[in-house]
């Protein structure tokens, strides 16, 4: 889509090493499940906030002003995931804000019953279920992902979801096979049947493509990682609904009740997402005429949905004269070819070569790309298959069908030797 209209060049020049690694040299960057490419501005902000040495709350400019970063930067966050309610807050990462409100969640609820995740879910998720149901005496129900698929829906979750549910978790998109999960569906065949249940959300690997809307979703507790959303490493970002904010959690002995941060934090974290939501604004504002920036952000994701699969239809099916890997003898693709909930991701395994020799291939000629191993991050998805490995190959929007032809035509070589 945005190479059609010209505008792709206008989005690759607002990133980082789009097309050049300071330390490998040119390369076609196929690893942004990994982390994504980090926006320049996001870049600019983060040096100009480490040299602050003022802290939030003291009585002086800086310090006002940095006040009013924050204040901003969740307003931002609210226009972006589309939250007219709650409570934005930043942490260590995305993984240990998922351990946090999965903890609070679990404990604070009721006695007894059980917490329920799927076997589709990453260890961020299914780790700190398992654990804090553990200690709290509750039962942990595992629903099954769809193995052929590479999802898991609201059919598989209802048979598991009773009147003592207390807590649910759900992936939005798998890193692995890189398939959706309809998560308002989900969330309202638990609540038809556990009103009272807190559903928390690992929204680390679809924040990328854009389309959130927790208005839409009538979960608890939503978490992303904003180094593989365009900004860096360092924080992750979550939210909680009015209901979980105000239960029982970690906090300083008479602080704020509603506060679920630690220490001073990084003014800077939070100036860098606010880059991040005026990055999908622009891009919005290229590809509509709203003047409404809700409208704008929705129509980015709108486009950047569209470029994606436009990229990976033609991994799947080809460029040109050039096969895709759905054609390659020895290919195989993870989650099927046509699968509609796919989010920029192609896994796949090539007859006669680990995952580990295929990614060292694909490097050797200026692609990156990343091996998934059945360990303890994504076992889950590769034992059902009967897999020890498989190629993860992650495009966002800012990649090209030209990148797409150069990974074709290297992958029919390999394909070949295996």
């Amino acid at each position: 889509m945005f190479s059609k209209n010209g505008l792709i060049d206008e989005i690759r020049a607002r990133f980082a090493h789009v097309d050049n690694c300071p330390f490998q040299g040119d390369r076609v960057f196929f690893e942004n499940a990994g982390g994504a490419l980090t926006l320049k501005s996001a870049v600019v902000t983060s040096t100009f906030y480490s040299a602050i040495p003022d802290n939030q709350g003291r009585d002086n400019v800086a310090a006002a002003k940095l006040m009013q970063v924050i204040a901003k930067a969740k307003d931002d966050m609210a226009v972006m995931f589309n939250a007219p309610s709650g409570h934005f807050f930043v942490g260590e990462s995305g993984t240990e804000l998922l351990f946090r409100m999965i903890r609070t969640a679990v404990v604070e609820s009721a006695e007894g019953g059980n917490v329920v995740g799927s076997s589709l879910e990453h260890p961020a998720t299914r780790s700190a279920a398992i654990r804090w149901a553990a200690i709290t005496g509750k039962q942990y129900v595992s629903v099954p992902h769809n193995v052929e698929t590479g999802s898991v829906s609201a059919e598989d979750y209802a048979p598991l979801i009773s009147s003592d549910t207390r807590v649910a978790t759900i992936l939005h998109t798998s890193p692995v096979t890189g398939m959706a999960v309809d998560v308002a569906a989900v969330a309202a065949v638990i609540r038809a049947r556990a009103p009272k249940c807190l559903i928390i959300v690992d929204g680390i690997q679809h924040a990328a493509h854009g389309q959130l809307d927790l208005a839409a979703y009538g979960v608890d507790g939503y978490a992303v990682s904003p180094y593989k959303v365009f900004s860096r490493h360092g924080y992750g970002v979550a939210w909680v609904s009015g209901r979980l904010e105000v239960m029982d959690h970690d906090m300083l002995i008479n602080g704020p009740a509603e506060s679920w941060e630690f220490g001073t934090r990084d003014t800077g974290a939070y100036a860098t997402f606010s880059d991040v939501v005026d990055y999908f604004d622009w891009l919005g504002s290229q590809v509509c005429n709203s003047k409404d920036r809700r409208e704008r952000i929705v129509a980015a994701g709108t486009a950047i949905h569209k470029h994606e699969k436009d990229l990976t239809d033609a991994m799947l099916h080809g460029i040109g004269n050039l096969k895709g890997v759905a054609d390659i003898d020895g290919v195989s693709v993870i989650g099927g070819v046509d699968n509609p909930l796919r989010e920029g991701l192609v896994s796949l395994t090539v007859k006669g070569k680990t995952g580990q020799e295929v990614v060292t291939a694909l490097n050797d000629q200026g692609i990156r790309t990343h091996v998934r191993k059945a360990d303890h991050y994504s076992g889950n998805i590769l034992d059902p298959l009967g897999l020890q490995t498989c190629v993860r190959v992650s495009m966002c929007h800012y990649n090209t069908e030209a990148e797409v032809a150069l990974f074709l035509g290297v992958m029919q070589g390999i394909a070949a030797e295996g």
